[in-house]
């Protein structure tokens, strides 16, 4: 009954999900889903440990309502915004 509860949540975007944030490697991942925000904090330290044995650094974390679309996004160094890069189109004109 409980798992039904949880899909219905997820299906309508209401259910909760732990976000996990790493700076190396620079990921985000989303565990979840879960009925409640006391469920999903009940889980998370879980899931901090399991990434800190993977050697993940700079962990970071909230519990939210969201319906990923992926569970797991890689940050590439090709996708990060270079610092000095092309100016916009429209910069300098009046």
């Amino acid at each position: 009954m409980k798992e039904l509860w949880t899909n219905l949540l997820q299906t309508v975007g209401l259910a909760w999900w732990v976000e996990i944030f790493t700076d190396n490697p620079r990921c985000t991942y989303y565990f979840g889903p879960f009925a409640s925000a006391s469920e999903a904090e009940a889980e998370k330290a879980g899931y901090i440990e399991d990434l800190e044995q993977e050697g993940a650094q700079g962990i970071k974390f909230a519990v939210k309502r969201c319906k990923p679309d992926n569970l797991t996004i890689y940050e590439e160094i090709a996708d990060r915004p270079s610092r000095g890069g092309p100016a916009p189109i429209f910069s300098g004109q009046v």
